[in-house]
């Protein structure tokens, strides 16, 4: 998370200072027109740069993923940047616009625009000043649908297909908010260190939106697949899916996930991977709980032999450290990446030593089997806990259960909430935030 927060930190500064070297904030004369302007820059710049990156980090590049830990992390600071750029666009659009209104009500008197003498526009300036009614009119129309569109993004209730479809659109409003941001930047600044790199920006967002448009995002890292088995586990609503992938599937590390299409109409779904990689089977297994309309349909519309296409993998929740010891926590449903760790181990065994903590609130004696099995092959110390009969877990049961816990790294998935609770209480004590390792497995 710190890595993220920093990211996002020293983006705003950055787009700041180099605006700060072309413009100020105390124009002479300082007057209320003269101050809207330079803030309407100023708020542009952060919120076209903003979303520019936004749109970068869309199309899920893979050679950044180890930079900010992941692209679950990627797409939460994908979120703060949509957030970041709303918040800036919904300052710029008071200053333009409620300015006018105050004008229209008699509360402001604009001042009289003197027209430059013996000044001769060159020719892309010209033509630029010429395109600032028609960039006005588009821009504000598009900044009212990106504020729909991201609205509905942040809105959880949503569903999710629905969302990813409108999200989609917003490339297409990037598209007219780029034309807007060309036309009515101030010329000055595309000769200045500001101007170029909201030019590179701007270029790369535009690449990335084409890309989305396209339906091209991934997809090079896609390979076919076909469901070989589904076993369902009434007691936890929850589906187990083995596919079958064909060639091209360059493997995967154990806590990766990959975005799966049974259905072009539903769209691709992230789903943890539940399996360790073998290049001669090349079988990958998912493991779904039914928490949304579309995890609740999928018992429903999935059956052997249907085709899917599997996209990744993604993720560095790699459980990579020097530590002697690991404490893995996987609340609920976020037991996948540790069921695929457990497997991966079975192959290939590590010389750390591992306690694996699964809370839930229900128990399926099948998948109970299973999971012991995998840790036994693994080597693996497994903390049950089922909440109705024992309680809730919390960082003092784990602390009494592993007495070496300063020598360990965390790894959790499971409900974010509880996540940070747990790493907050650990950090209290003492204990290292750098080594508590968190999936962030929301995707919007």
């Amino acid at each position: 998370m710190k890595r993220i927060k920093l990211s996002l930190l020293l983006l705003l500064l950055a787009l700041t200072g180099l605006w700060l070297l072309a413009d100020t904030l105390a124009p002479t004369p300082l007057t209320y027109f003269s101050f809207r302007t330079v803030l309407v820059q100023l708020t542009g710049v952060i919120a076209m740069g903003a979303m520019s990156v936004a749109m970068l980090l869309a199309i899920r590049p893979k050679w950044l993923e180890p930079h900010l830990d992941g692209l679950d992390k990627m797409y939460r600071l994908h979120k703060w940047l949509g957030i970041t750029a709303l918040v800036a666009g919904v300052i710029h659009w008071w200053w333009v616009t409620g300015t006018k209104w105050m004008v229209g009500w008699g509360w402001l008197t604009r001042p009289e625009r003197k027209a430059p003498t013996g000044q001769t526009l060159g020719t892309i300036e010209a033509w630029l000043r010429g395109q600032r009614g028609t960039a006005e009119f588009l821009g504000e129309w598009a900044f009212y649908a990106a504020v729909l569109l991201i609205a509905l993004a942040l809105i959880k209730r949503f569903p999710y297909h629905l969302f990813t479809k409108t999200h989609t659109w917003l490339a297409a409003v990037y598209a007219v908010l780029v034309y807007h941001s060309v036309v009515l930047i101030k010329f000055d600044y595309w000769l200045q260190p500001v101007g170029w790199v909201m030019a590179l920006l701007l270029l790369g967002g535009t690449w990335a939106a084409v890309l989305a448009l396209s339906g091209r995002i991934g997809a090079q890292r896609r390979t076919a697949g076909k469901i070989e088995s589904l076993i369902y586990y009434p007691e936890l609503r929850v589906l187990e899916i083995s596919m079958l992938l064909e060639e091209g599937w360059a493997g995967h590390a154990a806590g990766q996930f990959a975005f799966v299409t049974s259905n072009k109409r539903e769209g691709a779904h992230p789903y943890t991977i539940a399996s360790a990689w073998n290049p001669q089977d090349r079988r990958v297994v998912f493991i779904t709980k039914a928490l949304g309309d579309h995890t609740s349909r999928l018992r429903d519309k999935l059956q052997v032999g249907t085709l899917a296409t599997v996209e990744g993998p993604y993720g560095c929740f790699d459980f990579r450290d020097q530590r002697p010891r690991q404490i893995w926590i996987g609340a609920g449903i976020g037991i996948t990446p540790f069921v695929a760790r457990m497997k991966q181990l079975a192959q290939t065994p590590g010389a750390q030593e591992i306690d694996l903590f699964h809370p839930t609130a229900d128990f399926a004696p099948e998948a109970i089997e299973k999971l012991m099995a995998d840790a036994q092959a693994a080597h693996v110390r497994v903390h049950l806990l089922v909440s109705p009969k024992d309680g809730r877990l919390d960082a003092e049961r784990i602390r009494a259960a592993v007495p070496a816990w300063q020598s360990a790294s965390i790894w959790f998935c499971g409900p974010p909430g509880f996540g940070q609770a747990l790493r907050d209480d650990f950090v209290a004590h003492g204990f290292a935030d750098a080594a508590f390792h968190q999936e962030l497995f929301q995707m919007r």
